[in-house]
């Protein structure tokens, strides 16, 4: 499938099979999510894979989407790296076209996806509540 072709019939799917979705076609999303443009090449954005029920669940509480986000195989979450940001703005961008390649990857291997933002209203209180800290390496 051409790119255009891709960018013009992909939707947003919020209905998924009881199937799971292969390591290697989750490594293509994540790949092609890496490869977004980002200034500086700096590639602020980092992901984090959730297929286990029950951390499913404990998204799920902050939106009122919390359907999509049960009945999904995989989650890819995506976070900013503050120590690499070095223009909020621009950076933001960034990780907007890392979520929208990954989308289109998605589509282009027959997987539907959803880009739920809402969650972000809450991300205070989930942090709160869980003690949410992300440490890299």
């Amino acid at each position: 499938m051409d790119i255009l072709r891709i960018i013009k019939t992909r939707r947003s799917i919020r209905k998924y099979r009881d199937k799971s979705i292969a390591d290697k076609l989750i490594a293509k999303i994540l790949e092609a999510g890496r490869w977004a443009p980002s200034g500086l090449n700096n590639q602020p954005w980092r992901f984090m894979i959730v297929q286990n029920m029950v951390r499913k669940n404990q998204l799920a509480v902050f939106s009122k989407y919390s359907r999509i986000i049960k009945d999904s195989a995989a989650l890819i979450l995506v976070f900013a790296d503050k120590r690499v940001i070095y223009n909020r703005d621009k950076d933001l961008m960034a990780i907007g076209a890392s979520i929208q390649n990954m989308l289109l990857a998605a589509c282009s291997l027959g997987i539907g996806a959803c880009w739920l933002g809402e969650i972000l209203s809450k991300k205070k209180k989930y942090r709160t509540m869980y003690k949410y800290q992300f440490t890299w390496n």
